[in-house]
């Protein structure tokens, strides 16, 4: 199905899809909360912008998508349509993300 949108149209309506506090990162949020840990959220000076910042014991949660990551238990099918694109984009997602985790990993 070809986009009804112009590009313009396009990058306005990606532009308003949230990045954070969506419904997964809430529910997931409540965990650590309701166990009484302390936590931030986000924090900029980091790679990638961890989810969730555990400070005291050095740990980061991630809550992402698993389409745009293609994570080896997940079983579906590069899109039928823009197949090299969608290839291209999930493999740079993939190496992005292992440089990121690299460099959090050397940060502690």
């Amino acid at each position: 199905m070809a986009d009804t949108l112009t590009p313009a149209q396009r990058s306005e309506r990606m532009f308003r899809i949230p990045g954070r506090d969506t419904k997964p990162e809430l529910l997931v949020r409540k965990h650590p909360h309701f166990a009484g840990l302390r936590f931030r959220l986000h924090q900029a000076s980091l790679p990638e912008r961890p989810d969730i910042i555990l400070p005291k014991y050095g740990a980061v949660v991630f809550v992402e998508v698993c389409f745009w990551r293609r994570r080896r238990r997940q079983k579906r099918q590069i899109p039928a349509t823009n197949t090299k694109f969608w290839a291209s984009k999930i493999a740079s997602n993939q190496a992005r993300d292992q440089r990121n985790h690299r460099a959090l990993r050397r940060a502690g």
